[in-house]
């Protein structure tokens, strides 16, 4: 855990991720917390400021998520965004009404009375707005600093440290929105930079190595970037101690055992064990449908396949994870009563009981920062610019059962999209490309003759983090080449649907 950073407290808004990845942008470090962590747990990261986040609810709704007031009493400095804005005025006994006129989009801010959080900014900013309440009356000790046309926009109780902006700062819309960021984490909280990929590599290598001493440790590889960076930190810090695993479900991409084998061996030097559990993968997941139940299978699969690998070996007392702060997010709650958005296989898919002690370097990290790190590390430049493939893998890019039929149908269309992906020469400018099977069917016609076959989608996303994401606007002419060779190529298949869907509302995958 690194400490003297910002802890960011979330009411359940869209852009609590944006918050913290640019707070990290600032290299410093940046933690999410739920809004109701306890003040215990939040003076654990010996914070040198907190945010509030946004959230969509209204501060006078039943079960409207709420702090320890005692967060705003602890003598740091705290911002309050949006929502965050509007709980504190409650709270400290202003007045929050429903707007008459609400505000959602781009505005103008005029910027009052010289705050230190708008220092060295233009006095009008083009912002960018999303709330349907407003701030009517300030708590006692407060003072406009930033009004819209239609409401306060920003205001201060610097006597307190307690600053609020009823805008989003932290997303792209808002002029300057990293200056005003940045204004608070180091001219009001005097954060230092302590986060940076060379001290981040040498203090988890130090403290790898102080968790571990001279046990054994088991590495889960995937053939992502994730584990493979997870696991050449641990090798620096324990050397032949790590003993890597890479396994084969049955839910791979076309080719992608033998290649990632080849790749993790020979290019990155790594010791690997590879292990064939085709069957008992495809066994456990016959006639399983829903997709929770799928992640929950494969992650307790994994373990026992794990398990039995560190019988053979001895004792080995640690399991290593490529787990990243976005699979924890969407698995775990950070919004108090909110739902869990669905279970990563290597987070909230684990058994109750795990035979093994975990360790995640990584834990604290969103997915680009991951390759960032890679590339400090030397991971050859295939391994880094690989496209993300969930730890599942195909089982919850065939919809409905898992099946060898409808497996090979995802295998070779997944193929074909890749490969024509990089014909284009859009690979590394994208996130992720792959195939969907859908368990629809639908009339095709084939040779003048009558077929009924399955449903592909394609899904093709861009993304700095996965935290949100929008669906590539691709070209005419290369989504005809993927479904002219889909349909023609891949028996089974009479047609294909292009996803058109952004991160919210839908997720990358299907499932």
């Amino acid at each position: 855990m690194v400490r003297g950073g910002i802890v960011v407290l979330d009411f359940g808004g869209q852009y609590t991720q944006l918050i913290a990845r640019r707070i990290r942008d600032q290299q410093v470090f940046s933690a999410i917390l739920p809004c109701h962590a306890a003040v215990e747990e939040i003076r654990k990261y010996e914070p040198v400021g907190l945010v509030l986040s946004g959230g969509p609810s209204s501060v006078y709704d039943a079960g409207a998520p709420v702090c320890d007031p005692k967060v705003l009493g602890l003598g740091l400095p705290v911002l309050g965004i949006c929502y965050g804005l509007q709980w504190m005025a409650h709270t400290l006994g202003g007045q929050v009404e429903r707007a008459e006129r609400r505000e959602y989009g781009p505005a103008q801010l005029e910027i009052r009375n010289g705050a230190e959080l708008f220092a060295g900014l233009p006095r009008q900013l083009k912002i960018w707005n999303s709330h349907g309440d407003h701030v009517v009356a300030l708590p006692k000790g407060f003072r406009v600093i930033g009004e819209t046309r239609n409401a306060v926009a920003a205001a201060e109780d610097a006597e307190r440290k307690l600053y609020a902006v009823q805008f989003h700062p932290e997303v792209r819309h808002t002029d300057r929105g990293t200056d005003i960021l940045r204004n608070f984490v180091f001219s009001i909280c005097r954060a230092s930079a302590n986060w940076n990929r060379a001290s981040f590599i040498a203090e988890s290598v130090e403290a790898l190595r102080q968790r571990i001493g001279e046990a054994q440790a088991l590495c889960a590889l995937s053939g992502g970037v994730d584990s493979a960076v997870a696991a050449v930190l641990v090798h620096r810090a324990i050397g032949t101690r790590l003993i890597n695993v890479f396994v084969d479900t049955g839910l791979l991409r076309k080719g992608e055992f033998q290649k990632t084998l080849e790749l993790l061996r020979g290019k990155m030097g790594l010791n690997v064990i590879g292990v064939d559990a085709t069957k008992r993968f495809l066994t456990r997941l016959k006639g399983v449908t829903d997709p929770e139940e799928k992640r929950r299978r494969i992650g307790a699969e994994f373990i026992e396949v794990f398990a039995e690998e560190a019988r053979k070996l001895g004792a080995v007392k640690f399991l290593v994870q490529g787990t990243l702060y976005p699979d924890v997010i969407e698995s775990v709650s950070v919004k108090g009563p909110s739902a869990t958005i669905k279970t990563h296989h290597n987070v909230g898919g684990l058994p109750e009981v795990v035979p093994f002690e975990l360790i995640e370097p990584l834990r604290d990290l969103f997915k680009d920062e991951v390759r960032q790190i890679g590339g400090e590390l030397s991971l050859p430049e295939e391994m880094l610019t690989k496209h993300p493939f969930p730890g599942p893998g195909l089982a919850v890019r065939v919809l409905g059962e898992v099946t060898p039929e409808r497996l090979a149908i995802a295998r070779e269309a997944d193929a074909i999209v890749e490969e024509e992906i990089r014909r284009a020469g859009l690979y590394e400018k994208v996130w992720q490309a792959f195939a969907v099977v859908l368990p629809v069917r639908s009339v095709g016609v084939m040779g003048d003759e009558r077929s009924y076959g399955l449903t592909v989608a394609v899904r093709i996303v861009e993304s700095e983090d996965a935290m949100t994401a929008d669906w590539t606007r691709l070209p005419a002419e290369v989504l005809e080449r993927i479904s002219t060779r889909v349909v023609n190529e891949v028996g089974g298949v009479t047609r294909v649907v292009y996803d058109v869907t952004s991160k919210p509302p839908g997720t990358i995958e299907w499932e």
